[in-house]
């Protein structure tokens, strides 16, 4: 699946992904290949991206995902 990052000012990370672990709002969750269509908010935390060569992690204050057709949309308010 296609992840992609946004913070207001750039896009923090582009590419594939074979899972994405966020910290929702109500709880930790991930997202998988064919994941269902989903809007969340996300809380403060480590945004988790695996792909077949590595395992990638972003601190996040929060944003909002949206998943759509194996395509995940991160608008965050910061990730480093």
């Amino acid at each position: 699946m296609n992840v992609e990052i946004i913070t207001p000012e750039k896009k923090v990370y582009s590419g594939n992904a074979t899972l994405v672990q966020l910290p929702g709002v109500s709880g930790s969750f991930e997202i998988l290949n064919n994941h269902a269509p989903i809007i969340s908010a996300l809380k403060e935390g480590i945004i988790k991206v695996e792909n077949d060569k590595d395992t990638l992690t972003f601190k996040t204050t929060g944003g909002f995902v949206e998943v759509l057709n194996n395509q995940v949309a991160l608008l965050v308010e910061s990730a480093n």
